[in-house]
């Protein structure tokens, strides 16, 4: 199972070419996954007022092909690992059944004082829902 959200390019994302600056997919991964957590019913301001916190301790993005200007664009997001400290959660950039961009972001769990910690069971739970094993990643 994944989670959906669509997203319309304002003309502010562009560079000067018109195609979507690079580094604007890793903003559109964390939307992505603000939202698929939110659905799960743990949105981040929740998560924070427990005292957890989940930082980015790796990212990574494959550009198949440009978005631009007024695309309409879907992003996709699943949880492809959850263990221990980490969560692996997998995001995918499309227009239409064109895919865009794929990555991954891996992320840490923390306390309120910063020190690492493992994933809680609330948050594992309501995580469950949202985990894909794809055949073969693109």
């Amino acid at each position: 199972m994944f989670h959906e959200i669509e997203y319309r390019v304002p003309y502010a994302d562009t560079d000067q070419m018109g195609v979507v600056y690079y580094a604007n997919y890793l903003e559109y991964f964390e939307r992505s996954r603000t939202e698929m957590l939110r659905s799960a019913g743990l949105p981040y301001s929740e998560l924070e007022k427990r005292g957890v916190f989940l930082p980015v301790s790796e990212a990574y993005c494959k550009y198949h092909a440009p978005a631009r200007y007024d695309d309409l664009l879907t992003f996709r997001s699943y949880v492809r690992e959850i263990k221990g400290v980490r969560m692996v959660i997998a995001s995918e950039v499309r227009r239409g059944g064109e895919l865009l961009v794929s990555g991954h972001v891996t992320l840490v769990s923390v306390n309120a004082d910063r020190k690492v910690c493992r994933m809680t069971n609330d948050l594992i739970e309501s995580c469950k829902q949202f985990f894909f094993e794809p055949e073969s990643e693109q």
